[in-house]
């Protein structure tokens, strides 16, 4: 059987983060300010998706326009750019073993 090699591939990513979430907002086009508040939502420790804060540990999430519809992007997940500029979330894990650094001025 023919064996095949993923092409290298450049992508522009950015980790979700509260540092990041304006650079994030111009970089994914959603969750921007509105009423002086951000369209993001909050994520319990279940990684279920609410609007008001959880008494537990909570941690910030957006929800993010893909190919396959809306997925939600989590607190240090990276959210990708692939190389027809469609998103996606990628878990921190998964982006470390899959990608790296090759340059901020390189463009895919």
């Amino acid at each position: 059987m023919p064996k095949y090699r993923k092409k290298p591939v450049v992508i522009e990513a950015m980790q979700l983060q509260w540092g990041t979430w304006s650079e994030m907002c111009d970089f994914a086009g959603v969750g921007k300010l509105e009423d002086g508040k951000p369209q993001g939502t909050y994520v319990d420790a279940n990684g279920v998706a609410t609007e008001k804060l959880p008494s537990d540990p909570a941690r910030i999430g957006l929800l993010i326009p893909t190919l396959e519809g809306l997925m939600l992007g989590v607190e240090d997940d990276w959210i990708i750019r692939g190389v027809a500029g469609e998103l996606y979330p990628c878990k921190p894990d998964i982006f470390e073993a899959t990608y790296e650094l090759v340059g901020e001025s390189e463009k895919a």
